[in-house]
């Protein structure tokens, strides 16, 4: 028998196998195929592709390999194995054996000829680590009257902050997102043409110079948190002066990826929230006319095709994350005019029915979580641009107007900062 040994096993049979905690651990395997030995075990890291895993092409009784989903992504990118002339669980080699399952770990041992490789466990890990949730939020850019550079806080209470100006180049009907876990970032938008600009925003609320050259310049995208960390961040949709379907991820570092096309029918005005664990979901927009179109995210930053059937058709809405893992949409116009509607999403992505009453009716208003379960809208436009916040508690309950937090603007962007309240 190969393998290392350390706490021995009497069989029934009398055989003794070598336990995983014994086995010789390899390197994080990244490749599309991989060919595996007796004795060891591997971590299998499918987040950029599926892999394809050759078993050795002759084993003795109480051979012993462990393979793992290092990134709990095999339910996105499967892992397949290969049994190489040898039977798996009684079947020859023809058979396909998949396994497609986040968190999965598979435990083979050699039998004999008869039945070869057997899964003496294919556990999965169920509970993954969660990213503490956001306390402060940060609310910036827009227009007054006049495109703006400022910005305002938001605490861990609730409370927005007075004006700070000059913070980046001004610009209105950019987005953001909530990236590395208590940061953020800032980006598109037009100043009066469209820009591919990025503000980085450190887990202090202070925002960075502007960085160029971040994909596509487009204004009236949406953004939100995705991975099972809520660590990294997706741009999509928006208009270049023609609507476009293109996404850009966002790493755990702030820096933003190349354009990926065709991810869903392209429009502007639309909105995005995370929720679940890592997931997030793009929602309503204008394609010529406004949609209830939506498409969910999925841990790797994946967009799903169309669905429909997101409540009120509308643009220019807003999207947040509250409570632990559920979202809410409010507020925005379509050709009945400004809306005071909001549409709860649960933990599986399920959009609401429509609740109405919410507020002060506008659009062009922009959204953040605060105090690690709630949220917060402010700003927007009834006509003309107004000066009011309307919390969100974590039972997803919209409170009553408040005025008067900091200049009146619209078509801002916000998001979550800070893991510290």
């Amino acid at each position: 028998m190969s393998g290392t040994i350390v706490d021995n096993i009497l069989r029934q049979s009398g055989s003794i196998a070598a336990t995983p905690a014994g086995l010789s651990w390899q390197d994080v395997v990244t490749a599309s195929t991989a060919t595996v030995e007796a004795g060891k075990g591997y971590w299998i890291n499918t987040t950029s592709n599926a892999c394809t895993i050759t078993l050795p092409d002759s084993a003795e009784a109480g051979d012993n390999i462990v393979i793992v989903d290092y990134a709990r992504t095999w339910g996105t990118n499967a892992v397949t194995l290969d049994s190489n002339g040898l039977n798996f669980q009684g079947n020859d080699d023809s058979y396909t054996v998949e396994y497609t399952t986040d968190g999965q770990s598979v435990n083979l041992v050699y039998s004999d000829s008869t039945k070869g490789w057997i899964p003496l466990e294919d556990d999965v890990v169920a509970d993954e680590p969660v990213a503490p949730p956001t306390q402060k939020g940060l609310f910036a850019f827009g227009n007054t009257g006049s495109i703006v550079s400022l910005k305002n806080l938001l605490g861990s209470n609730g409370v927005i902050a007075a004006d700070v100006a000059g913070v980046g180049t001004a610009r209105e009907w950019l987005s953001a997102a909530t990236y590395g876990g208590d940061k953020a970032i800032f980006a598109y938008g037009t100043t009066g043409s469209v820009t591919n600009l990025s503000n980085l925003v450190n887990n202090s609320g202070v925002v960075a110079s502007d960085v160029s050259g971040v994909g596509t310049s487009r204004r009236q995208l949406a953004a939100a948190s995705y991975s099972a960390g809520n660590d990294k961040a997706v741009f999509a949709f928006g208009t270049t002066g023609s609507l476009v379907n293109v996404k850009n991820l966002v790493s755990n570092l702030g820096v933003v990826s190349a354009d990926v096309t065709g991810v869903g029918t392209a429009r502007s005005y639309l909105t995005a929230a995370g929720y679940g664990v890592g997931l997030a979901l793009f929602a309503f927009g204008y394609t010529g006319s406004y949609v209830n179109t939506r498409n969910l995210v999925n841990n790797v930053g994946v967009i799903a095709s169309d669905a429909s059937g997101a409540g009120t058709i509308r643009g220019s809405t807003n999207g947040v994350r509250y409570g632990t893992d559920t979202a809410i949409f409010a507020y925005g116009s379509n050709s009945g005019g400004k809306l005071n509607l909001s549409n709860l999403v649960n933990n599986v992505g399920v959009v609401a029915a429509d609740v109405s009453g919410v507020g002060t009716a506008r659009s062009g208003l922009a959204a953040s979580s605060y105090g690690g379960d709630k949220a917060a809208y402010a700003y927007g436009t009834t006509g003309s641009v107004v000066s009011l916040k309307n919390l969100v508690n974590n039972s997803g309950v919209v409170a009553a107007d408040v005025t008067g937090v900091g200049t009146a603007r619209a078509n801002l962007a916000a998001a979550g900062y800070s893991a510290s309240a």
